[in-house]
């Protein structure tokens, strides 16, 4: 597969950044802002790996995991009652979760790892 030919890997760039910088326009308390910072850094970064080395099984499976720890993180961490943060937190989980699962599946059917159902 091409470098820089994955959509779904820049759609997962732009939710890590936008969840990294969320902090700046919602409200929110130290230990979301950390949380948001730390898992949107992530996000972002696996995504540009992703963009770069398209072939790499394994960093799809990390970006949808990440997606579930986005969308746990508002009661993992306490912050619920921040609606924004917490919503925020909610999208992005849901958004990234389906674009790794998705990403997975493309890459996947590229090695001829998939088997054609019948």
């Amino acid at each position: 597969m091409k470098r820089w030919t994955h959509p779904q890997d820049f759609i997962a760039l732009i939710v890590g950044v936008y969840a990294l910088l969320s902090p700046l326009w919602t409200t929110t308390t130290s230990k979301a802002t950390t949380t948001m910072v730390v898992l949107g850094a992530v996000t972002a970064v696996l995504s540009v790996i992703e963009l770069v080395r398209p072939d790499m099984l394994s960093i799809e499976g990390l970006t949808a995991a990440m997606g579930v720890l986005f969308f746990i993180s508002p009661w993992v961490m306490s912050f619920t009652d921040l609606r924004g943060m917490a919503w925020t937190a909610w999208a992005a989980g849901v958004i990234t979760f389906v674009v790794g699962a998705a990403d997975l599946q493309v890459t996947r059917s590229h090695r001829g790892d998939v088997v054609a159902s019948h």
